[in-house]
């Protein structure tokens, strides 16, 4: 998620286990500590531009680390509000702040490695956006107003009302998956994998990937209060690289995109769960090598008014 809902939700944790009396310094010592895990986009080097994507949404965001992350972030603060709350106060509020980042970031579709140092494997819920604003004023006004009144009880519903958003959001991808299913019967298609994750800023709008016979099938639902289902494009899987120089940069950018690699155009690898249009196949983003063979990082959000009138259309369930 973005860092602002981050740290909405970390001071609301924070403040919700607070007395009143503590309200407002509880919400921001968890504002903080919420966004202490993505200190790991941090680890990063001029000489290898994949390593962030290796350990962004890594080991911080583990929840075997929570206990650590929580008390680093406690020493860091400690020294500023020692005179202010005791340790353990301070501790308390960190962790509360920080124990659910990586749950929350798991609910996106982006990958996160909720359960090392026992298992690499990535969790991606894609139950939420990465950006959606009605889930984080959903956070942020019960907030404001517990701490313009402490006695307030607004903060715990507010956390009541993001929780029941993240269950629509459950709710909302096993209707949209379910019409999916449908649409790869009636093509005869058998999907090896199937996925659908919401569309940027609602839980309307789906994109859905199937893989089936080593193509990878891109399709968009509007799940409004009827199922309506928008054809899209597909393309063939990456399965190896055609240079062998080559290959363990495909491997490692494999890993991140999970297996969804589809090569657009000669010498760029993109990730194809992401594209500006849900029925897209033209990836936001992937690697391409430059002369000297070193590998790079492209990353391209560029939406024409076309492709913005387009989107609005299928959000609005105008086409």
């Amino acid at each position: 998620m973005d860092l602002v809902t981050h740290a909405a939700l970390g001071a609301a944790l924070a403040a919700a286990v607070a007395p009143s009396r503590q309200r407002r310094l509880s919400a921001g010592i968890g504002a903080i500590a919420a966004l202490l895990p993505d200190a790991d986009a941090l680890i990063q080097s001029g000489n290898d531009a994949l390593l962030v994507l290796d350990f962004h949404r890594h080991f911080t965001h583990a929840l075997a680390f929570v206990p650590f992350g929580a008390l680093i972030a406690a020493l860091l603060l400690w020294p500023f509000l020692r005179r202010r709350i005791s340790f353990g106060r301070l501790y308390v509020y960190s962790l509360a702040g920080y124990g659910l980042s990586g749950l929350l970031d798991a609910c996106t579709s982006y990958g996160t490695h909720l359960w090392l140092p026992f298992s690499e494997r990535k969790e991606a819920w894609s139950v939420i956006a990465v950006f959606d604003p009605l889930f984080t004023l959903l956070l942020a006004v019960p907030l404001f107003i517990s701490l313009r009144k402490p006695d307030s009880a607004a903060v715990r519903a507010g956390l009541l009302l993001a929780a029941c958003y993240l269950g629509l959001g459950y709710f909302q991808q096993h209707r949209a998956e379910g019409l999916l299913r449908e649409v790869a019967a009636t093509r005869g298609h058998h999907p090896e994998r199937l996925t659908v994750k919401p569309t940027l800023g609602n839980l309307v709008l789906w994109r859905g990937l199937y893989v089936h016979e080593g193509r990878v099938q891109a399709d968009a639902v509007h799940a409004g209060f009827s199922l309506r289902h928008y054809p899209g494009e597909s393309a063939p899987l990456l399965v190896a690289a055609k240079d062998p120089r080559r290959a363990a940069d495909i491997e490692r950018f494999r890993r991140f995109a999970d297996g969804l690699l589809v090569e657009t155009r000669p010498g760029f690898v993109g990730d194809a769960r992401y594209a500006m249009l849900p029925t897209a196949i033209a990836p936001i983003w992937g690697i391409e090598w430059d002369a000297s063979g070193r590998v790079d990082f492209i990353s391209r959000h560029d939406m024409s008014p076309e492709m913005r009138s387009r989107w609005l259309a299928m959000l609005l369930g105008r086409v």
